[in-house]
């Protein structure tokens, strides 16, 4: 497999503020968690209490107590998941699995770093530059996913891993990260570093600053985990710290001290939702709803989380079991994820349903619609007039901008599950044809895998059109390109090509 060295510089600027006060915060937030029963879902495969990847349409990517990767689905059963029989590596032990996007997952072995992509385990190109060893990753709303290493703060955008340095220096020793946004409300990404806070923004399209941040630590408080909650619609982020003596947060109100009822000793963040670990408790945080809870009727044992996703579910370990847990038996989305930008007119959208009570009627909310969808199948566009084909909804009549999508089963009790999928509506103005917008990207950014080898041969319009669907799909959940997304432009054109009949 052909490979390449990172550019010698990503970063062209970078600033350092001061760093924290001394003064105590300026305001508390008691938290009052309500007691749940607890959603479960078990596995019978025995997981690692190392971090694992969640994946918001159900199942995920994690490690097994002898050292495999296992790849689950939402019921807890396993899934394919193999080495891509052209690596030229063979994956050894698993250490950790961690998030690079919506759908897809970075394994690390004790033999190297393995992207997970739909049952295989495939080597990036840039594994031997970065090797094993790294600290955390996040993905900034800008489509870049970062890396943090031993050796430095990396980015992968373009399908280019590039090292951000400060002062022509690289940022090692960075002990934890997430994306999310910056003071001034621009997209950041949050690092602790020596046990001070920085968050990393873009002055300007591949321009980067460092800086330093307001958060009110004390003398002697020191950062130890970071957890982001992404916005919604109308809604902004969230970042939340979790420090030597309390756990903070920050939104567009400023800093407050959330205080629970014990200090946790684990955070994750994932869509609008946290989960928290103290002891043996599990709490979670409802962003939209502003409201606590406090898991019930776990199994007795240690509780170690695992990962976390954006429909408000959590992998756990309670002893020697592995489970799903969340608040309610909420619906799964497929045809979209979380942020996502839809471009085109028309998407098969489908809803999963997790495994216990069936509801009485599941039903898809959008601008004052609802929809109430039939199973087995679920879909938001009903079906075909052959009764199996899953017919797409059309998002035509939608004004651009920011929407949210929401499922929700309801139950002969009288309860609901809900998922609430954001997401914004762009459609473009003009019509992509292949040869002046299409091939330019596969000449940037496949070519050097779909030429003849290792990936399926798309050197020909010809090639594209007849595989136009799949690569839709691969593109607009981020797991193609193999060595990192594309940006929201290129995948924006790809999708409207595919959705206005892929010109030549």
């Amino acid at each position: 497999m052909a490979r390449f060295l990172p550019p010698s510089l990503l970063l062209l600027s970078a600033v350092l503020f001061s760093a924290c006060g001394e003064d105590a915060p300026p305001g508390s937030d008691p938290a009052k968690p309500a007691s749940f029963t607890a959603t479960q879902v078990s596995t019978a495969q025995s997981l690692a209490a190392v971090p694992g990847f969640a994946d918001q349409s159900g199942g995920g990517i994690f490690a097994t107590a002898d050292g495999a990767a296992v790849r689950l689905r939402l019921d807890g059963t396993k899934a394919a998941l193999a080495a891509h029989p052209r690596n030229t590596a063979t994956p050894g032990a698993v250490r950790a699995t961690f998030r690079l996007g919506p759908h897809s997952a970075l394994v690390e072995t004790d033999s190297g770093l393995f992207l997970a992509d739909q049952g295989w385990l495939i080597e990036p190109l840039w594994q031997e530059v970065l090797g094993t060893g790294i600290v955390a990753t996040a993905q900034t709303a800008d489509g870049a996913a970062w890396i943090a290493h031993p050796t430095g703060l990396f980015q992968i955008q373009g399908g280019v891993l590039a090292s951000l340095k400060l002062s022509g220096q690289p940022l090692t020793g960075i002990t934890t990260m997430t994306a999310a946004p910056a003071e001034d409300g621009l997209p950041g990404l949050w690092f602790a570093r020596e046990g001070k806070l920085n968050v990393v923004v873009a002055s300007a399209p591949g321009v980067y600053q460092v800086r330093g941040t307001d958060a009110p630590l004390a003398g002697g408080e020191t950062v130890q985990t970071l957890a982001g909650l992404s916005a919604g619609t109308g809604t902004a982020g969230e970042t939340w710290v979790l420090t030597s003596t309390r756990l903070m947060r920050r939104n567009t109100d400023g800093w407050s001290t959330v205080a629970l009822p014990s200090r946790p000793e684990q955070l994750l963040g994932a869509g609008r939702y946290l989960w928290a670990r103290a002891g043996d408790r599990l709490y979670t945080y409802d962003a939209d709803a502003k409201v606590w809870g406090v898991a019930e009727g776990l199994p007795s044992g240690s509780v170690t989380l695992l990962a976390a996703d954006e429909s408000g579910c959590a992998w756990v370990r309670v002893g020697d079991k592995a489970m799903a847990v969340s608040q309610t038996p909420a619906p799964r989305v497929t045809g979209m994820h979380q942020g996502m930008l839809v471009v085109e007119e028309g998407l098969v959208v489908q809803a999963h349903l997790p495994p216990g009570s069936t509801p009485k009627s599941v039903h898809f909310q959008l601008e004052g619609q609802e929809v109430q969808a039939t199973g087995p199948a679920y879909s938001f566009g009903g079906l075909e007039a052959d009764g199996e084909t899953l017919k797409a909804f059309s998002f035509a009549s939608l004004p651009p901008g920011g929407h949210t999508l929401a499922v929700v089963s309801r139950f002969e009790d009288g309860t609901e599950a809900r998922r609430n999928l954001p997401f914004t509506y762009q459609p473009l103005t003009t019509t992509p044809s292949y040869a002046r917008d299409i091939r330019p990207i596969h000449e940037a950014r496949c070519a050097k895998c779909h030429t003849t080898s290792p990936g399926r041969p798309l050197n020909t319009y010809e090639l594209w059109k007849s595989n136009a669907q799949l690569i839709n799909a691969a593109v607009r959940d981020l797991r193609m390109p193999a060595d990192g997304p594309l940006d929201p432009q290129g995948i924006a054109l790809i999708q409207r090509w595919v959705s206005s009949g892929a010109l030549p």
